[in-house]
């Protein structure tokens, strides 16, 4: 076995104990400088323009996780360590809130919007009232067509309540292709997937979407109002609660308006 000189054992053992002194004032990893929040799937772009602005404006940051708000209601439940959540509908804070795994019962942050979208080159009329998909259903033009899961994702319910308002659901059902989420559904109705789908507003403005598609807004009084809420959670840190303060700032409600958010304090 091969030996190492006396003082080069010495230097290395000190900086081990140096690194390991180092690990232990810092905590567990993230846990302080930058917290883990929970956000809905239709924020993905405008999150990501916040926490790039509260950042440069605080030096801090913190950790967003996308996905549906469904499923982050119950990992919340089940221990998940997030201490912000940004919900897609308010209800999941709301239960949240009154079983006691949150600070309070939360801020309104915006009101969503839904919209037709449709890949360029889709063989459907960008057409908020649905009319042209209803006629691609019965001339054949329709083979698939792009949703989030209404059983866990808000923008999926409020897609069916459109669809069914319109009296396209039932007759919808083997075309649906149903993402995760909605920014998954999303991806599928500007692809290959789909001939188009419905999506949140605020991802059809994003960039990367909006350069391969055509939309248009669906009348709001067709679904339940998208009313989106942010809680603090149990165990929130000074760095979560600092940025959910930032959320309501001037700058912060800029960034939800470019997206397409009604502000709460404020109508079409």
């Amino acid at each position: 076995m091969k030996r190492f000189p006396y003082r080069f054992r010495l230097q290395r053992l000190g900086a081990g104990l140096a690194l390991l002194a180092g690990l232990a004032l810092a905590g567990p990893a993230g846990a302080a400088d930058t917290p883990p929040i929970a956000v809905a799937a239709n924020l993905q772009d405008a999150m990501t323009e916040l926490v790039e602005a509260f950042e440069a404006d605080t030096g801090l940051s913190v950790k967003p996780t996308f996905g549906s708000s469904g499923n982050f209601a119950r990992q919340i439940r089940q221990g998940a360590p997030f201490e912000l959540f940004f919900s897609a509908d308010e209800a999941y804070v709301d239960d949240l809130a009154d079983d006691g795994f949150t600070r309070d019962a939360g801020a309104l942050y915006g009101v969503g919007r839904i919209v037709l979208i449709l890949p360029k080159g889709s063989p459907l009329a960008a057409d908020g009232s649905l009319d042209d998909l209803a006629a691609a259903l019965k001339d054949g033009r329709l083979k698939r067509f792009a949703i989030a899961s209404p059983a866990h994702a808000p923008y999926g319910r409020a897609a069916e309540e459109a669809l069914g308002h319109k009296g396209l659901w039932d007759r919808l059902q083997s075309k649906l292709v149903l993402g995760e989420n909605v920014s998954q559904a999303a991806q599928f109705a500007v692809s290959a997937n789909a001939q188009g789908g419905i999506v949140a507003y605020s991802l059809a403005l994003s960039p990367n979407v909006a350069a391969r598609s055509d939309h248009a807004l669906i009348p709001a009084n067709w679904h339940a109002p998208l009313n989106q809420r942010m809680v603090l959670l149990n165990g929130a840190g000074e760095t979560a609660e600092r940025f959910h303060a930032y959320v309501q700032t001037p700058p912060a409600r800029a960034i939800f308006r470019k997206y397409g958010y009604l502000l709460p304090d404020e109508t079409d």
